[in-house]
């Protein structure tokens, strides 16, 4: 069952990120930051919205979805963003499940005109995933300052 994340998910959408994290990038996140993001986004659909996959009332899979204007569009694209699948339920459908459902919401709202993700480079598994669901690699490179207001 997929369904929208509420404030009570706060604990696993946190602790998935955090593997995610460890598993792609070999970087260690603080938890207590992750939470307080995590939060701030369950209490404000505008910063984000956690899409969840559960059986049996578990929690096996997520998946973030933020929005960016486009004015070259007259659109949002929807960013999919902390995807992560329990490593038990890897390999069964669980994201392109997910990714399905984004997809048929996107199809719904009339401001949608895409779906975007990035990907760690030298993540090659999800790469391959997401070009066998159709999506094709931009000509765009990301760039960034991290912790401007932080210095």
């Amino acid at each position: 069952m997929i369904r929208k994340a509420e404030e009570s998910d706060v604990e696993i959408i946190a602790e998935y990120n955090c593997k995610m994290a460890m598993e792609t990038e070999d970087l260690k996140l603080d938890k207590e930051i992750v939470l307080k993001g995590v939060s701030h986004a369950l209490n404000d659909s505008s910063k984000a919205e956690y899409y969840l996959y559960e059986i049996d009332g578990m929690v096996v899979g997520q998946l973030m979805i933020t929005k960016e204007w486009s004015d070259w569009r007259d659109g949002d694209f929807w960013w999919i963003q902390s995807v992560y699948v329990d490593n038990n339920y890897r390999r069964k459908g669980i994201f392109r499940a997910l990714y399905n459902h984004v997809e048929k919401l996107v199809q719904k709202d009339p401001f949608a005109c895409g779906i975007r993700l990035y990907v760690e480079k030298n993540n090659e598994r999800a790469q391959h995933t997401y070009k066998e669901m159709g999506m094709e690699e931009t000509h765009y490179l990301l760039y960034e300052v991290e912790n401007i207001n932080r210095i």
